[in-house]
């Protein structure tokens, strides 16, 4: 019997001062119950404190010890938390619970582990501005019963309203709580899910070529329009932001400046992956097959004048939400070569043309066949796809992947649960 799959439910915390709420009071209705109070807020940011204080301090202490060419694990990291505790300079660490501080060392060791595979770059420090503020409970920091959630060092539990109910029967293995930079609460629980299963099978391939003008291509001929969400919202945030260049530095103002201009990317983002989640969960249900071109986003946002159009369509985030949710339903995802021509490839006869500029959309082969530059890439690009699937052949290895295979030894992105 295949193992369940792992799924994440989201909760989000009750807004404390909503116009719901103030009309509420006005009214003089009872008030209703929001979190996070003023303790609950204050543990857990003190809590977000002592992880990002951790990360930095063992992150700066392995460094030094590559430096000796000293080798330091999470055990040596570990060992070095309990002596920092016991100084008078971080004896504020046993304040927060020692579950999320443990963790953080966990995710360096991982970080380390990437960065000497060659998957990642240094692991870098953690900013208190910047930085993602977010703190991870295993089983041992936090009681879930009944639907609602304690975390150590809290005697009483969160009023959470969430997303989705949790499979039945479920038991959390990790509670993430975070806060990011508009000010919105998260708690994210991770669980085994056994209603996550694998599709029936179906015979239907699809070739997908991304773009701008259309953020898909289907090999089909289906064409999906670019949302284009940052240039909806785009006026809006310029004014944001001038607000905030003209609000004096630490000042209240300029901090409620920022949540603003916070809130507005925070909505951008929302609907950006709200309307992925939805495409890419669509294309998997419908196909068996599906083949997309490996592109590496960090080369191609230095164009300077394609970079912010790029950087709105996601396609990063895209074939990231294709690969898992192909993982959870048993479908099939493959990457062609970015360097295969696609688009300058005649899908009818095999001629390859010698230039292909951004500008021509459609174009006659010598063989008299009219092509949409992006259908015709999209066609290519399920056949190279194919061709990898039955043969091994017509695809280079993939960048994205450490170690990539040549095509002749590729298998394709589908593994058992």
């Amino acid at each position: 019997m295949e193992s369940p799959l792992r799924c994440e439910a989201h909760g989000g915390f009750g807004r404390r001062f909503g116009e719901t709420h103030r009309r509420q009071r006005r009214q003089g209705a009872p008030d209703r119950p929001h979190y996070p109070t003023d303790e609950q807020a204050a543990e857990l940011s003190r809590t977000f404190g002592c992880v990002r204080k951790v990360y930095n301090l063992a992150l700066a202490a392995r460094t030094q010890a590559w430096a000796r060419q000293e080798r330091v694990n999470y055990n040596t990291t570990s060992a070095m938390l309990t002596a920092w505790k016991k100084t008078e300079e971080l004896a504020f660490l046993n304040d927060v619970s020692s579950v999320p501080l443990q963790q953080c060392l966990r995710h360096l060791q991982t970080a380390f582990t990437h960065f000497f595979a060659k998957r990642a770059k240094y692991p870098r420090f953690k900013s208190k501005k910047k930085s993602r503020k977010s703190a991870e409970y295993t089983t041992s920091g936090f009681r879930f019963r009944d639907g609602k959630l304690t975390l150590a060092k809290m005697s009483e539990p969160l009023d959470i309203v969430w997303s989705r109910l949790l499979p039945e029967g479920a038991k959390p293995s990790t509670v993430t709580v975070s806060q990011d930079a508009a000010g919105r609460w998260s708690v994210s629980m991770l669980c085994e899910d056994p209603s996550v299963k694998p599709l029936a099978a179906t015979d239907t391939a699809v070739g997908i070529d991304v773009g701008l003008d259309h953020l898909l291509t289907l090999s089909t001929g289906e064409k999906i329009t670019n949302p284009r969400h940052e240039r909806r919202d785009r006026a809006r945030l310029a004014l944001a932001q001038r607000r905030l260049a003209k609000k004096q530095k630490g000042s209240a103002n300029r901090a409620r400046a920022r949540r603003k201009v916070a809130k507005i990317h925070a909505r951008i983002a929302d609907r950006r992956r709200d309307g992925l989640h939805k495409l890419t969960t669509r294309l998997v249900r419908e196909n068996q097959t599906l083949v997309i071109e490996d592109l590496t986003m960090r080369n191609m946002v230095k164009n300077r004048s394609l970079a912010r159009a790029i950087s709105d369509a996601a396609w990063a985030d895209f074939r990231s939400f294709l690969e898992y949710k192909a993982v959870w339903y048993g479908r099939e995802v493959i990457a062609v070569d970015r360097f295969f021509p696609s688009s300058k490839l005649c899908s009818a006869c095999g001629t390859l043309q010698e230039k292909m500029p951004l500008h021509v959309r459609t174009w006659t082969c010598d063989c008299g066949t009219t092509h949409d530059r992006d259908v015709n890439a999209a066609k290519n690009l399920l056949a190279a796809g194919l061709t990898v699937t039955a043969c091994g052949a017509g695809a280079r290895p993939q960048r994205s992947t450490p170690g990539g295979q040549s095509a002749t030894k590729q298998k394709p992105s589908r593994r058992e649960p």
